[in-house]
């Protein structure tokens, strides 16, 4: 067991934690960094056992609220006192040989902990560091109290944020000489607030640099490019510095003597050529210490990821534009190793119809980052008719995004002259069969959609019979090859398929109902309210039909004393696990498993591949169940039947009151409208259909590799790609476990990023949605209506109940969350537009909703009571002094 290593050592994050770790890397790559040796985790655990502070933690901690700061710093005193009272007796002549004459120097000693300076959580000022340490009691004092700060009330806070529990933790301790600093500071190799990866920003103080890290000095900053040059610089007000000398003396000097810039041009050069080239190193940005010494020698005295940066698709052009695929989806979690993967190969096939580039398993205008999906636009923007459509299309999808987009438009080069006949060659794959079929869709839009409909039956179809054909493969290694090929070959057939069908529907529809929107905008906000109540209840929605189905099954349940009596006592997870075995009462247990069978691929995030559908975690859908009991209301038969007589109404009104001109032309619209626009759920209902078939088969193969060990649990499969799958014999078992555990914790690490909805190629990440008007939350209003409620702020259907009237605010929506809509009183998302899921299911079932509102989930808490104006909206505090009050 060693104790004490050279920072040189090549050795793993849990034997010296992640600074000593970085720190011993550029070592070794030639970067000046003071020498020193790491006191290792095994040394903490040694001192922890020894005084027996194990219990000490364990009890201190219990029930601790991690919103309860009394309760934290209690805790934390409590656990410091007690790292205070033990003594390391044999720690010196441990560390004195490794020291050697380095103990008889001033030495900073700095945490290590196993969980700091990683690239998704860098844990950056959670412990201490201590400088001008000096002798051996001062040592032996600094090196308990870095242990120690590994339970500060704000570390705690911290690792019970980020789900980290305190037994993942451990700390080992970095000693190194410390450098006699004439100016130190901290360097960023990316702009920490644009985001603008060749943009380094560098700040500087006089003397040590602690100072400056702990926020105690105002610095000079200096934004830079990789060559040094300086583009921007700001100097700070120093009223004193402090030094350290080489007989470890400290010496602070006035204010007279450190004005001007605390680096020259060349310091500058040097340290933005240090700072590069750490980043080459690491492969990501880094946030850089460093310190120059009286004789102008620099220092690296730590390095780790920036991790409030956003990934950026790897090697783009920097004046590239990436549309975030999860926002257009109402999917902002990160998405699994093989969902990436199968929605890759979805626009493969795309890639193919148009006759795209690609390698077979990408193609160039969609790329993953941060475990998401993102879609290149900026080649669209520099086209005329790209630069014209495509904010348009985004205002009815993503309204946020298209306001993004307005802005970045210039950034765009100029749309060419010319005409791109390979453009206009490709664009008539899909313009054809819309000018062909425009008479179809006129005199009989209902018609039309129904031809979808057997075109998307036949395709699942299709894709159902490809696996029970890989199933029958003899031995399980192929059985797996046989499934890998299945799902590339569905997920690329799925999009040439179904969008030569579609995009008759949705192509005429998205211009039709910003028509409709135009025309009735001359009669104010009653004009918006009939619009969009024009497209109410519309027939043919997959979602609505499902949403009348479960109600179905909890009719069903509602008959049965027994079982509706557990569902409403709370008993969700053992009424799941009685339908999975069979045991349910015969009625019900045959009505949920028909549901299942139709419905039952759905899931929270259903476009992932490797995310549980239903019918294998059916907890969300009996949650759902118990909500409908307790709710005595009409049911969605009866509300679509109101929505359609509303629908109707609401063309009536809208044509009289346009006049008999512009009232003919709305009737028109939405007459179309309303036959096509149902039709909107059916090709995404396909896919995931097909995605459904698709993880059945890859869990069976799960199960096989299960028993071969190179798994732990079926649905590990998840965690490695179809290429990955191909090759599982080029490592052992052990190695791909190991790749999975890596890629859970990343995905864990991942879901807490604020996700942009827009990504530059040069770094800048964009997440503001539609802005507030007037100091009033504002958003996209997509369903009409006004109501006032409680608000319900939830994450994850699958583990969170709605009461009936609540009003559902949430990230996004996709059809797993419709459920809700049957007993939600309102709906407020941060993304989403006018033609997105979660809206065109609220109009369906007359829900208002307010979508695209920029932190709503942030903004807005649990038990808050507000209104929601899903014609304006416009969303307002609802207290008693003020009705009117904005939320803020």
């Amino acid at each position: 067991m060693n104790t004490v290593l050279p920072l040189t050592a090549d050795t793993t994050l849990a034997e010296v934690g992640g600074k000593a770790l970085s720190l011993g890397r550029l070592l070794r790559a030639g970067f000046p960094v003071p020498p020193g040796v790491v006191l290792t985790t095994s040394a903490y655990r040694a001192y922890v056992t020894e005084h027996g502070l194990a219990a000490v933690i364990a009890d201190a901690l219990t029930d601790v609220d991690p919103a309860d700061h009394a309760a934290l710093a209690d805790a934390s005193t409590r656990i410091r006192a007690a790292f205070a009272d033990g003594r390391p007796t044999r720690l010196l002549a441990t560390l004195r040989p490794a020291l050697g004459e380095l103990l008889d120097r001033p030495l900073a000693v700095r945490s290590s902990a196993t969980a700091e300076d990683l690239p998704d959580l860098s844990f950056a000022g959670q412990q201490d560091t201590f400088l001008n340490v000096r002798g051996p009691e001062a040592l032996r004092a600094a090196i308990v109290s870095c242990w120690s700060s590994l339970w500060t009330a704000r570390a705690i806070a911290y690792r019970l944020s980020h789900g980290l529990a305190d037994a993942e933790v451990e700390l080992a301790v970095v000693l190194q000489e410390l450098v006699p600093a004439d100016v130190s500071g901290v360097l960023f190799t990316a702009n920490p607030l644009t985001g603008r990866r060749r943009e380094l920003v560098i700040d500087a103080t006089p003397g040590l640099g602690e100072a400056l890290v702990s926020g105690q000095v105002e610095p000079d900053q200096f934004v830079v490019d990789r060559a040094g040059r300086v583009r921007s610089q700001t100097l700070g007000a120093k009223s004193h510095r402090t030094v350290a000398n080489r007989d470890g003396g400290v010496d602070t000097i006035a204010a007279t003597e450190t004005s001007g810039s605390c680096l020259s041009p060349a310091e500058l050069r040097t340290l933005a050529g240090l700072g590069g080239a750490i980043e080459d190193l690491c492969r990501e940005p880094q946030d850089v210490e460093w310190a120059i010494d009286g004789d102008g020698a620099p220092w690296i005295v730590q390095a780790r990821p920036i991790t409030s940066l956003f990934p950026v698709p790897a090697d783009v052009p920097e004046d590239s534009l990436w549309l975030s695929f999860g926002a257009v989806q109402g999917v902002l979690d990160p998405l699994t190793p093989l969902g990436q993967d199968a929605l890759l190969q979805l626009f493969v096939g795309l890639a193919h119809f148009f006759d795209l580039p690609t390698d077979g398993h990408t193609v160039g205008f969609i790329r993953p980052a941060g475990d998401r999906l993102w879609i290149r636009m900026d080649g669209l923007l520099r086209t005329r008719v790209g630069r014209a459509l495509l904010p348009r299309i985004l205002a009815m999808v993503e309204p946020g995004v298209a306001a993004t987009v307005a802005e970045l438009v210039t950034d765009a080069a100029p749309a060419g002259t010319g005409v791109r006949w390979g453009t206009v060659r490709r664009a008539g794959r899909l313009i054809a069969p819309i000018l062909r079929r425009v008479p179809q869709l006129v005199v009989d839009p209902s018609s039309y959609r129904h031809t979808l409909t057997g075109v998307a039956e036949q395709f699942e179809q299709a894709v159902a019979t490809e696996f029970a054909a890989a199933a029958l493969a003899p031995d399980p290694r192929t059985r797996l090859s046989a499934r890998v090929a299945a799902i590339r070959h569905s997920m690329r057939a799925g999009l040439p398929t179904l969008l030569p069908r579609f995009a008759p529907i949705m192509g005429p529809s998205l211009p039709m109902v910003q028509l409709l929107r135009s025309l009735a905008e001359p009669l104010g906000e009653e004009g918006a309210r009939l619009s969009l109540e024009a497209l109410r209840a519309l027939d043919g929605n997959v979602t609505a039909a499902m949403d009348v189905a479960l109600w179905d099954v909890a009719e069903m349940v509602r008959g049965d004393r027994a079982t509706s009596e557990r569902l409403r006592a709370g008993e969700i997870e053992d009424v799941a696990a009685d339908w999975l075995a069979g045991r349910l009462p015969a009625p019900i247990q045959e009505s949920l498993t028909d549901f299942m069978q139709r419905y039952g691929m759905r899931a929270v995030a259903e476009i992932d591949l490797g995310r549980p559908r239903w019918r294998e975690e059916p907890a969300a859908v009996l949650r759902s169940l118990a909500a409908f009991l307790a709710d005595r209301g009409q049911g969605p038969e009866a509300g679509l039947a109101a929505g359609r007589a509303a629908a109707r109404s609401a063309i009536v009104e809208l044509a009289r009151r346009l006049g008999p001109v512009r009232g003919t032309q709305a009737r028109f619209l939405a007459r179309t409208l309303r036959g096509l626009l149902g039709a909107r759920e059916t090709p995404k209902f396909t896919l995931v259909q097909a995605l459904g078939h698709a993880r059945e088969a890859l869990l069976d193969s799960g199960r096989d590799l299960v028993g071969e060990g190179v798994l732990e649990r079926p649905g590990d499969i998840a965690y490695l790609t179809l290429c990955e799958l191909e090759h599982l014999d080029q490592r052992p078992a052990d190695a791909w476990r190991a790749t999975i555990t890596k890629r859970v914790q990343a995905a864990s690490h991942h879901r807490r990023r604020h996700v942009p909805r827009v990504l530059a190629g040069d770094g800048r990440a964009f997440f503001e949605g539609i802005g507030d008007t007037d100091g009033v939350i504002t958003g996209s209003p997509v369903s009409p209506g006004v109501v006032e409620g409680v608000v319900r702020v939830m994450f994850d259907p699958a583990t969170a109940t709605l009461e009936a009237g609540e009003i559902l605010v949430c990230p996004g929506t996709d059809p797993a969350w419709t459920p809700l809509f049957l007993t939600a009183g309102g709906l407020i998302t941060e993304v989403g537009g006018l033609m997105t899921h979660g809206s065109v299911v609220a109009r369906e079932h007359g829900l208002p909703a307010v979508v695209g509102v920029h932190d709503a989930t942030k903004r807005f808490r649990t038990g808050q009571r507000i209104r929601l104006d899903g014609t304006s909206g416009r969303i307002h505090a609802v207290e008693p002094s003020s009705a009117d009050e904005a939320v803020g």
